[in-house]
């Protein structure tokens, strides 16, 4: 299929050419560009943000009934685009076109879980003595600026669009310039499900002028980011300049405490699949294995050899297992980070080198004991680099668990049920998979804590943070 022409939606007009800045899309497999993508300027951001600040006046007034009904027909939709969605996903982001399918499907499932969740925004009302009435309501918080990254091209852009929509709130969607169509698929479904077009839009353009622009105007009252921890505590500083609401999803290092009690060709054939998926791109992603020393060889072996059977290639293959990496910075992070590592004393035991001269590729990796002054034990490799270090004992791996101030995702492998409680209690995480690598739905929330971030996305809590609490007392 070809790739679509790329424009931003502004109150439901396709917005591109006059001049406008552009950036060049690129397929991440081959190098070669896909399409150029229209940069808003100053008249742009100001003219989403009046139409933002119409649809939120339209769309708080709106019956639970027709934001279901949105929701609803955008998940319809997805549904029926499934593979041209995918496609466009894995031409611009890179992973296998059998994760971006599964991508479209979390959308499916979240949108529809939204719809049934606006009929549950309930307030209460408090007991006051005869002549008195007191009431706790919950109301759409405003305008709400969003700000997507490029590792899932489809399902970030469709937690930030809905759980706003769900609330009753207005957005303005910034998503990853890298990754455009996807997200411009996701809203177009969303209008053609009968979204008033002022309620959504989406803008792209040089993120630091973006989100100066938008953080800046006093139409927006909350901001949804999710990306580095850098980038984070950055805009943070911005929306608490006007006292914005913040939901904040950043960056984590992911540990994984893996006891001797476990079986460990199962937590194999778990783990490693989790860890190279999208190319180890991925917030979430396993990424320091804490073994219990009288299974690391064999783990760390086992894992080696899972690694180099992978099958990397183009996305679009049908064999492919892993895609390549999504933008030239990714591989450049990885030499420099393993470069480290290995000089310091690590030992690289399977990739560590690119593959091929086209695209962005790079060989699933395998480093064990690491020092802990690596920088790739202290900084998020966002690739598809296992690091496996031996521990001794449980207090050791929950101290090495909890070393850093990253805290979004932790996963942990043991038979015995009063460790598992232990684990779930000491672990500093926002969420914790034990004997499972599956820590999300749409039923979930999905945030971290620490340097991690703040706040949820997804599950009754994802729509929860685009609500403020109004308490009405009446004499």
């Amino acid at each position: 299929m070809a790739y679509p022409d790329l424009a931003m939606i502004i109150d439901g007009e396709r917005v591109s050419g006059g001049g406008r800045r552009t950036h060049l899309v690129v397929n991440p497999a081959t190098g070669a560009t896909l399409a150029e993508l229209p940069l808003a300027d100053a008249a742009d951001l100001d003219r989403a943000l009046e139409t933002a600040q119409r649809g939120f006046r339209r769309w708080r007034d709106s019956t639970p009934h027709e934001r279901a009904a949105v929701l609803q027909g955008a998940a319809r939709l997805m549904l029926e685009r499934q593979e041209d969605l995918a496609r466009i996903a894995t031409m611009e982001q890179g992973k296998p076109l059998a994760e971006a399918r599964i991508e479209v499907l979390m959308n499916v499932g979240l949108f529809n879980f939204y719809a049934g969740e606006v009929f549950r925004l309930y307030g209460r009302t408090l007991v006051r003595p005869a002549g008195l009435r007191s009431t706790v309501t919950k109301e759409p918080v405003g305008p709400v600026a969003a700000f997507a990254p490029w590792n899932f091209p489809l399902g970030n852009p469709g937690r930030k669009l809905g759980a706003p929509i769900a609330a009753g709130c207005s957005v303005i969607l910034k998503a990853a310039e890298e990754a455009p169509a996807s997200a411009l698929g996701v809203l177009q479904c969303l209008l053609d499900a009968g979204l008033p077009s002022e309620v959504a839009q989406a803008v792209f353009g040089v993120p630091d002028e973006v989100s100066r622009h938008l953080l800046g105007s006093p139409i927006i009252r909350k901001l949804s980011f999710t990306g580095s921890t850098v980038v984070g505590k950055h805009l943070a500083k911005l929306a608490a300049d006007d006292c914005k609401r913040t939901t904040m999803e950043l960056g984590g290092h992911g540990p994984v405490l893996v006891f001797d009690d476990v079986d460990v060709d199962q937590v194999l054939a778990t783990m490693a699949p989790a860890k190279y998926r999208n190319a180890g791109q991925v917030c979430v992603s396993p990424t320091r294995f804490i073994v219990q020393e009288d299974v690391f060889e064999r783990f760390r072996d086992g894992f080696v050899e899972r690694a180099g059977k992978i099958v990397v290639g183009d996305g679009l293959d049908a064999e492919t297992q892993m895609g390549p990496m999504a933008n030239p910075r990714r591989p450049d992070a990885m030499e420099r980070l393993i470069g480290d590592a290995t000089r310091k004393g690590a030992t690289l035991h399977t990739g560590g080198e690119r593959i091929g001269n086209r695209g962005f590729f790079y060989k699933p990796s395998v480093l064990s004991e690491i020092p802990l002054d690596a920088e790739i034990m202290n900084e998020e490799p966002f690739g598809p680099i296992a690091l496996i270090n031996p521990f001794a004992d449980e207090d050791a791996m929950i101290a090495e668990a909890n070393r850093l101030p990253y805290g979004l995702a932790a996963y942990a492998w043991t038979s015995d049920a009063k460790r598992q409680r232990r684990i779930a209690r000491a672990i500093e995480s926002g969420m914790i998979g034990i004997n499972t690598n599956m820590i999300g739905g749409a039923d979930a929330p999905f945030g971290g804590v620490k340097w991690s971030g703040h706040g949820s996305e997804d599950g009754p809590e994802g729509v929860e943070a685009c609500l403020v609490t109004k308490a009405v007392h009446e004499g």
